[in-house]
């Protein structure tokens, strides 16, 4: 039979070179879209054989050969799989999205399916070879035939078919590489790739093995040629997880903690999840900072960091997840939109919570140890994860008045079990750090009462607390907000009795204090916060913090102004004072201390720090 030349179909000019220019974002793919194929290729013949044993012939070993000759600048891979006859290389290597491999799926009964689960089906994965070769030629035998035939394209709309000498079964393929491919020429860099996107293909991968920086006639495997997630749980040890998690995170630390999972049903897939013991120095707030899972499907590596599989706020997880039926685009390099997708999210984030849960119950300094690495970046959860608020909200660890110390940190379970029988809500206090919430004037009556309050002074907090609005059916409550009455305080009837008889003596003070200040503030009143300190700002219970709105102002964006309420001790000395002053311009120099010392104690930063200065001045010297 002489050489045939046929045109490809499709448009194939258009198509080669969108595949060539514009669907990789990195030609060093090309390689792995060949071995897979190649493993496709071993896996029909596998399943095939399972009904016909003799499509093995004499050559019962499935295995995929890598080599290259540098004086002719050719890389020629080459599979012992089912190969391909005459028309097959017509329909599948002349159509653009076609392969094989779907043909294939398509003829098997419902019942055989399952049995196929290593099969690929991608269409365009062959032609990515166009990327780094200007000539490509296919050699193919069909398992069960004794005819070859050699396929052979440039890429420039058509290809030619010829027969070929009788070859081993299976298929040869021959990249003529481009000028400027040398790197695929070299032996450090092939087996480089091989391990980066192909470590774990379930058949030998092999490559010539060099003597004296020459290729020899032996062959040495150069993949593991089995992936560690596949194997149970019972073969492997803590030694070979951890030396799996560096080899997939490149960290030089041990995992806190890890979770190996198969699941069978609706989806299939397996995932080893880690969490890191460290951050890595690397690692910041910022949310398109993903390096996240490693993608991988039918044990075929796919993408590095693929987004979509954990949201954002577990981005600091590393690990593989190896999908049976994920669908991707033909690229393979990004995941197609679908509600499979969106459930394997959910399954993974379960995962992962269910992980940091147990760590949390039965090693709490491990848990604890993860959490000053990362909690901030969890608490991110609360606004991105609703349907695992609560989860989440287990997971949170603050500091608290009980505590006393900034690093001993409680659960909101820890401070539901010693609220007061009385209490209803779960109290809470933000503040621009650890002294000016510790320090804070307005837990004075709380902690007078015993009443525990969380402390949040990181400046993620008052914007994450805001989406977790009750936690086990207990609402949480900022005690800076709106006013402080005798069930956060566990009053009694009498102490209710003796407070509303102070704020009907202090109305003269209150009086004065308004007409002083006028609008600074929204109102004044007697506070049942204080105990010690002559005065405090309170804001309404849906106010911005002012600590949140200073740091918005300062980021450029524009924050609804709202006046605080200034509430005061008049049993305090300098409320005293304020009350029996005649100097109209003293008294208005003390109702303008109280109020910029408050503001001070809120971390604030004064509008004239002179003039409040001046102030100061003045009322000692007189």
């Amino acid at each position: 039979m002489s050489t045939e030349t046929f045109q490809f179909q499709a448009e194939v000019q258009q198509v080669l070179q969108l595949v060539v220019h514009s669907l990789y974002s990195n030609k060093n793919i090309f390689l792995r879209e060949l071995v897979s194929n190649a493993s496709d290729a071993c896996d029909k013949l596998r399943f095939e054989a399972l009904k016909n044993p003799e499509l093995y012939g004499d050559q019962p070993e499935l295995r995929i050969d890598l080599s290259f000759d540098a004086s002719a600048r050719t890389l020629t891979l080459t599979d012992t799989g089912v190969g391909m006859g005459r028309q097959e290389l017509i329909d599948n290597l002349g159509t653009i999205a076609r392969s094989g491999t779907r043909q294939f799926l398509e003829s098997l009964a419902d019942a055989q399916k399952a049995d196929t689960q290593l099969i690929g089906q991608f269409g365009v994965g062959f032609y990515a070879a166009f990327i780094v070769a200007d000539r490509v030629a296919v050699t193919s035998r069909r398992a069960g035939s004794d005819e070859a035939f050699t396929w052979t394209s440039t890429g420039d709309g058509q290809f030619t078919l010829e027969p070929a000498a009788l070859a081993p079964r299976g298929t040869s393929i021959v990249l003529h590489l481009k000028e400027g491919e040398d790197e695929f020429l070299d032996a450090w860099t092939l087996r480089s790739l091989v391990r980066t996107y192909s470590d774990h293909i379930g058949f030998p991968i092999r490559m010539p093995v060099e003597k004296d920086g020459k290729p020899s006639d032996a062959w040495e495997n150069v993949n593991q040629a089995a992936a560690l997630w596949t194997r149970p749980k019972a073969e492997v040890s803590d030694e070979d997880y951890q030396a799996f998690y560096k080899h997939v995170s490149h960290d030089f630390n041990d995992a806190l903690c890890w979770s190996h999972n198969r699941v069978e049903g609706n989806q299939n897939f397996t995932s080893l999840l880690y969490v890191p013991e460290k951050a890595p120095f690397d690692f910041g707030s910022e949310r398109e900072q993903r390096k996240g899972l490693k993608l991988y499907v039918k044990r075929v590596f796919i993408m590095d960091a693929a987004e979509q599989m954990l949201p954002a706020y577990l981005r600091f997880v590393r690990g593989v997840v190896d999908s049976d039926d994920l669908p991707l685009n033909v690229s393979r390099e990004i995941l197609q939109s679908s509600r499979q997708v969106d459930k394997l999210k959910s399954a993974l984030s379960r995962r992962v919570l269910d992980l940091l849960e147990k760590t949390a119950r039965d090693e709490p300094e491990k848990y604890l140890a993860f959490w000053n690495e990362f909690g901030n970046v969890l608490k991110e959860g609360l606004a991105e994860d609703s349907t695992n608020l609560q989860r989440i909200g287990k997971l949170l660890r603050f500091a608290s008045t009980h505590a006393g110390e900034r690093e001993k940190l409680i659960s909101l379970d820890d401070y539901i079990t010693r609220m007061k029988p009385e209490q209803q809500t779960i109290n809470y206090l933000t503040a621009d750090g650890w002294n000016a919430a510790r320090n804070s004037p307005q837990l004075e009556a709380l902690k007078a009462h015993g009443v525990e309050v969380l402390l949040l002074h990181e400046r993620i907090d008052e914007w994450m607390i805001g989406y977790l609005a009750e936690y086990e059916g207990k609402k949480l409550r900022n005690i800076a907000k709106g006013e402080l009455g005798a069930a956060e305080l566990g009053e009694t009837l009498e102490e209710k009795s003796k407070q509303e008889d102070v704020a009907k003596a202090a109305e003269g003070v209150i009086e004065k204090l308004k007409t002083a200040l006028g609008d600074r503030v929204d109102q004044v009143r007697v506070s049942q916060r204080l105990t010690e300190s002559p005065a405090c700002l309170v804001l309404s219970e849906y106010d911005m913090a002012l600590h949140m709105q200073r740091l918005l102002k300062a980021a450029g964006h524009d924050v609804p102004s709202a006046k605080p309420t200034l509430e005061i001790n008049p049993a305090h000395p300098l409320l005293q004072r304020f009350e029996a002053e005649t100097d109209l311009a003293r008294r208005d120099d003390l109702a303008l201390v109280l109020f910029e010392q408050a503001q001070l104690t809120e971390g604030a930063q004064l509008d004239d720090p002179v003039a409040f200065v001046r102030r100061v001045s003045r009322l000692l010297a007189s």
